[in-house]
Order: structure tokens, then sequence, then C-alpha cells
């Protein structure tokens, strides 16, 4: 899939989580007229200065450490790691693509992917 088919529209959670694994050439920074459409489908996240994060409860360290070793093998899968902020019973992530400066497609799938693993799509 090319950058112009993958932005031509903003893509429901379905199609995010479909090119899991895909290759997307020629990713570049979402605009944020573009990452405000595309969150859209992703109502639990919220995008801001190029970035886009979520927090998630849960109700032990068990719990939340589980979850932070579940979200490591998605990166580790997307080649795509966020940043993350834990407590006892929180993760926070923050998904951001450094190299293109701000929100990219893959930023938006791997949210997708997160979702999914918590139920969310």
């Amino acid at each position: 899939m090319n950058r112009g088919q993958a932005l031509g529209t903003a893509l429901t959670r379905e199609a995010l989580l479909a090119l899991d694994g895909a290759t997307i050439d020629g990713l570049s920074a979402l605009t944020a007229a573009q990452a405000a459409a595309q969150v859209q489908a992703l109502p639990d996240w919220s995008c801001a200065d190029g970035t886009m994060g979520r927090r998630f409860e849960f109700r032990d360290f068990h719990e939340t450490m589980s979850f932070v070793n579940a979200v490591a093998w998605i990166a580790h899968r997307q080649d795509h790691h966020p940043d993350m902020a834990l407590g006892f019973r929180h993760c926070e992530l923050r998904y951001t693509t450094h190299s293109a400066g701000g929100l990219t497609l893959k930023d938006f799938i791997c949210a997708a992917c997160v979702d999914a693993l918590v139920g969310h799509g």
C-alpha cells in the first residue's frame, strides 16, 4: 500500500487493524486536520501537538504489567514503540513517529492494535 492510498480518507478501526503487519511506504507526518479526522476512528485516544495518547486503568499491578508486556510485543512486531508511563494500576501510552516529526498512519495502526488487545475493536 502506498501513502496516497492510505491517507486519501480517514480509515475505520477495522481498516487500521487490516493494515497490521503491512508494509507502508513513504510514511510522512499527517497534517493536524488529517490526524483529527483519523483519531475519530479511535475515540478513546486524543491527539495534540503531533502525538496521540490514551490512559488505561487496571485492577492491580499484575494486570498493568501484563498489559505493558503485551504492548511491548505489539511494538516489537510493528517496529514502532510508544512512550509509556506506568504506575500501580495504570499505564499511559503516547505515540508519535519521531523520524517524521509527528503522527503517521503507523501510530494509528498501533493504537488500533492496542484497542483490540483490551477489547475495543
